[in-house]
């Protein structure tokens, strides 16, 4: 345990802020960034453990030098500050820029902190592929190498921030080492207010955003299992590299039935399975009334499975993942909680 505080970037967001609270839990002084005057954060002040070790500073991600006073005195930095959004206008502007240059940023400052022993950065599955081939084992040696500005920019941000971190480590004398955590969709309770895109995904199905059940496979972690995966990778020495850190995987026409199956009636579920050839060929064809970034994202993930080999991760950090079906209920209760979903 370090007396020096740990850095988690983008403290306010959905996976940073369970991160805060894990390392609040463990008995960690957490500097966390934020954007606008910390007040605004209620729920992070008002963590367990939260008056005595959390101090929240302001830090843009376009700014340079902005994370300095951010990483100053730190051992090590959780680097996850970086924009999750499917269906955007400027792909370079609000999804590349700020997830490089961001990321290139924290690097930077690290260096001027000489404090720093090891940056975690949240990558995502999305660095992995973005098109899996059903037939293969996904292990940390692949890379995404089919995303670009037009087609699922998402996971083009997220491929060439993470690549650009390497590069960032391989090419400078840091003093440091990077450790990239590679989670799916993450699911859980949130801490604030906000909805993130996983979320809403659930939320869409239930609200019938979803007319028909579709040839789709899901891995989803839950968000307590990501952050937690966050702290070991920091604190476990011999921790190194990428690690994927799937849990299940579950079918659309699964998903579906478990949510009926737990209760939650009344809701505009879709009815009518679509996920046979015929069924997929249509939605294929009806995906491209969609606007543009959602349409290529149905188009590359129907019908396809993400099937990944986590050996490194159990071998690493001996973890055993929440169910992915507690995570999904609990995801739905909390979106009630929320008022993000009203009661049926």
């Amino acid at each position: 345990m370090t007396e020096k505080p740990v850095c988690v970037t983008g403290a306010s967001g959905f996976i940073a802020s369970h991160i805060v609270r894990e390392l609040l839990g463990e008995g960690y002084r957490v500097r966390g960034t934020v954007r606008k005057n910390p007040e605004s954060y209620p729920y992070l002040l008002s963590l367990p453990g939260a008056a005595e070790r959390l101090e929240l500073v302001n830090a843009d991600l376009l700014a340079k030098g902005s994370f300095d006073h951010a990483v100053a005195e730190c051992e090590y930095v959780i680097h996850t500050a970086s924009p999750f959004e499917i269906s955007i206008s400027d792909p370079q502007s609000d999804l590349v820029d700020p997830a490089v240059n961001g990321t290139e940023s924290v690097l930077e400052s690290c260096i001027k902190a000489g404090s720093v022993k090891r940056v975690v950065l949240t990558s995502s599955i999305a660095a992995i592929t973005d098109e899996p081939e059903n037939d293969k084992i996904y292990t940390e040696n692949d890379w995404n190498t089919m995303s670009s500005l037009s087609r699922n920019p998402y996971y083009y941000s997220k491929t060439l921030a993470e690549r650009a971190a390497w590069d960032f480590i391989m090419h400078k004398r840091t003093g440091f080492d990077l450790v990239a955590i590679n989670p799916p969709l993450v699911l859980g309770p949130s801490l604030s207010p906000a909805l993130n895109t996983s979320k809403q995904m659930i939320r869409d199905i239930m609200m019938g955003e979803y007319p028909a059940i579709m040839d789709m496979n899901w891995g989803f972690t839950d968000v307590r299992d990501v952050a937690k995966i966050h702290r070991l990778a920091m604190e476990t020495k011999r921790a190194e590299g990428r690690y994927l850190c799937t849990g299940d995987t579950i079918h659309m026409r699964d998903l579906v039935a478990l949510i009926k199956s737990s209760g939650f009636t009344g809701y505009r579920l879709p009815n009518v399975d679509l996920s046979g050839k015929t069924g997929s060929a249509l939605i294929t064809l009806l995906s491209f009334t969609k606007p543009r970034n959602v349409g290529k994202y149905i188009r590359t993930q129907i019908g396809r499975t993400m099937n990944c080999d986590i050996t490194k991760l159990q071998s690493d950090f001996s973890f055993a993942f929440m169910p992915v079906k507690t995570s999904i209920i609990e995801t739905i209760e909390d979106l009630v909680r929320w008022g993000h979903l009203k009661t049926a």
